[in-house]
């Protein structure tokens, strides 16, 4: 029954990533605006009806991988040593997933789309509201605080997806010449100097 389950998990993770890889594919050839969810389910030759049970709009479908990988960011560093410090556990699995996360020419066309549809611009902020969310549950449970109580784990999550932001921004002017991963880079080590991590509490007397 668990290898059933496994198996069907996997059928569903597989149409969800070719529905999203569809309608980013579709979008970048032919535009947001002829887009449209009986195409996207064309493409991936399902019903549109399959493709509702996944996704509300054609602007989620494109954006849905950088949500995708906001879970797999805040998991990965749930996994991390329990011992090692925080930033260096950010720096380990924020960085590889922009490495990772998709083709540089096709994520710098995404998010040229991105600035000019606001219904994607709207998804786009969701997904750095989700990753500030799980990320804030994730540093709370490494660094003894509290998510619900506590400012360091939501100051850490959200500065962290600021700097995101920002150098996704920075890099996909083409300005610099630099690597994504590059600039990101240097934001986390500004960052790192300037918020220092809360001392341990300590336990009742």
């Amino acid at each position: 029954m668990t290898d059933e389950l496994g198996l069907r998990e996997r059928k569903k993770l597989a149409t969800r990533r070719a529905l999203c890889d569809a309608a980013l594919k579709l979008a970048l050839d032919d535009g947001v605006a002829a887009l449209t969810p009986e195409r996207i389910a064309e493409e991936v030759r399902v019903s549109p009806r399959t493709f509702r049970n996944y996704f509300s709009s054609k602007e989620e479908a494109i954006v849905a991988g950088l949500q995708d990988r906001a879970h797999e960011v805040a998991d990965n560093l749930r996994r991390r040593p329990a011992g090692e410090p925080i930033w260096e556990s950010l720096r380990a699995v924020l960085l590889p997933s922009l490495e990772n996360s998709m083709p540089g020419h096709d994520l710098m066309q995404l998010l040229g789309l991105i600035r000019c549809h606001h219904a994607l611009l709207a998804e786009h902020l969701t997904s750095f509201e989700e990753l500030s969310r799980r990320m804030t549950e994730v540093i709370a449970e490494r660094t003894g605080t509290d998510a619900a109580r506590d400012l360091y784990p939501r100051l850490l999550a959200d500065a962290s997806g600021i700097a995101l932001k920002t150098s996704l921004g920075l890099w996909s002017t083409g300005a610099t010449g630099r690597s994504l991963a590059d600039i990101f880079g240097e934001a986390l080590d500004l960052l790192s100097k300037g918020i220092p991590a809360p001392a341990a509490e300590s336990g009742p007397g």
